[in-house]
């Protein structure tokens, strides 16, 4: 048990867990308040599942203590909506929640934590016409606010204690099964939505390009980031860019149109919502990421809807 999963159950976390298992790790532990099997049945013989909660400091020792992992691969956390509906939760599970994580990995000698951070730290400020790991960070979400804390806790123990830190901001991240409301979840619920049959309206302007990333291309960043050389780290918090080109919502209305013909879809823009997104949803400058660990995403935007669609024919149990 070398190594622990926080939110393991979860969208990116349970594929972090199949991608280790491929590699050879020995039964990883997965620490969720969501102990569902759901995401994990084709490998849950293969893992141990622990409920807790991050927001409580004695469930996080006790696992940190049990487990004694090299490696914690912490996802866990409340998503952007969530978030912005009720801060002291979101102040509880993410911001103490990496507290409790980063402290306790200093009391039980834990080598390494390998955090998922977010582009919502960016927003208000941003000076220049694309976003990269030097661009001002001044989070206009309270998700934001919480992540980019944890990011400069990171750093403090790092320094502090020598805790080999390392962090990745994700842009949106696509996949199937998605249930959390987020700013941008029509990246992925117009792909499901229609698959189903359903008629599904964007509610942004369909010139909006959010840069996206596959569930399955996160996964394997997190894993990437892990097994780079200590010597290459130098930005330690990092920003990543998924598919390339970004496709607009129009874009990406006609290719889930292409691949299911009988598609409805429609747009219905909320103004309020649109104005925060077009500070934030900037083309991304991920070259530090390639250079330092030799990040590359796998999946353009077709390829995306691709996969997905194969992964709901295929997996369907999953995603319910």
């Amino acid at each position: 048990m070398d190594i622990l999963i926080t939110g393991g159950t979860g969208f990116i976390g349970a594929d972090v867990v199949r991608i280790l298992l491929e590699k050879g790790e020995k039964r990883p532990v997965v620490f969720d308040i969501n102990p569902s099997t759901k995401r994990l049945d084709d490998v849950a013989d293969q893992i141990e599942i622990v409920r807790g909660d991050l927001g409580n400091f004695s469930h996080v020792l006790s696992i940190v203590k049990q487990t004694k992992p090299r490696v914690i691969y912490h996802l866990g956390g409340m998503l952007s909506v969530p978030s912005d509906a009720d801060p002291a939760a979101a102040l509880r599970a993410n911001a103490l929640g990496t507290y409790h994580v980063l402290e306790a990995s200093r009391l039980f000698n834990v080598s390494q934590v390998i955090f998922s951070s977010t582009l919502a730290t960016y927003g208000l400020g941003i000076r220049d016409d694309i976003i990269s790991d030097f661009t001002l960070q001044r989070p206009q979400l309270f998700y934001g606010a919480t992540k980019v804390f944890c990011e400069h806790m990171g750093l403090f123990y790092k320094r502090k204690f020598g805790l080999d830190f390392r962090s990745i901001r994700y842009p949106s991240i696509v996949g199937p099964g998605v249930k959390t409301p987020g700013v941008v979840q029509f990246t992925s619920w117009v792909i499901e939505e229609c698959a189903k049959g359903n008629p599904f309206t964007f509610n942004v302007k369909p010139e909006t390009r959010a840069p996206v990333m596959y569930f399955k291309d996160s996964s394997r960043a997190m894993v990437k980031l892990g097994e780079a050389a200590p010597d290459n780290i130098k930005m330690v918090n990092y920003v990543v860019a998924g598919a390339r080109p970004i496709a607009s919502a129009g874009e990406l209305a006609d290719i889930v149109r292409a691949k299911i013909p009988a598609a409805q879809i429609n747009f219905e823009p909320d103004m309020e919502l649109q104005a925060i997104l077009d500070k934030l949803l900037l083309p991304i400058d991920d070259s530090c990421a390639r250079d330092e660990w030799g990040w590359n995403p796998e999946y353009d935007q077709e390829r995306i809807v691709e996969d997905f669609l194969q992964e709901l024919k295929q997996n369907p149990q999953r995603y319910n």
